[in-house]
C-alpha cells in the first residue's frame, strides 16, 4: 500500500470479509436463525441469495451479533493479506504482494 493509501480499517471498508463463507466451530454459539448447512453437512453462518452474511446490518456495514461472532471472524485480522485480497476484490485497496 502506498504513502496515499488510507489506513485500514473496518470504518472504510465495504465489509468485505462478510460475503465469505464462515463454517462455524464447536464453541461457536450463534443465534440459530443466523445458522445454515453447506453442501457438505457443515454448520455455517447463513448469508442471503446475494452472497451477504445475515448477520450483517445492511445499512450501517456491522456485524449485529459482533459480541459472540464465529471464531473465525474473530480471527479475520484487518489488515491481515486476507483481508487485503478481499478487499481488492472489492477495488478498495491492492493486496500485498508475497
Amino acid at each position: 500500500m502506498g504513502p496515499n493509501t488510507p489506513p485500514v480499517n473496518c470504518e472504510t471498508c465495504l465489509a468485505s470479509c462478510c460475503r465469505l463463507q464462515v463454517r462455524l466451530l464447536p464453541g461457536d454459539r450463534i443465534p440459530g436463525h443466523f445458522v445454515d448447512e453447506d453442501d457438505h453437512g457443515l454448520e455455517v453462518m447463513a448469508r442471503g441469495d446475494d452472497g451477504w452474511c445475515l448477520a450483517l446490518d445492511r445499512g450501517s456495514l456491522r456485524c449485529t451479533i459482533h459480541p459472540v461472532r464465529p471464531q473465525l471472524c474473530r480471527g479475520f485480522a484487518v489488515g491481515s493479506r486476507e483481508c487485503l485480497e478481499e478487499r481488492a476484490s472489492d477495488g478498495l485497496d491492492r493486496p500485498l504482494r508475497a
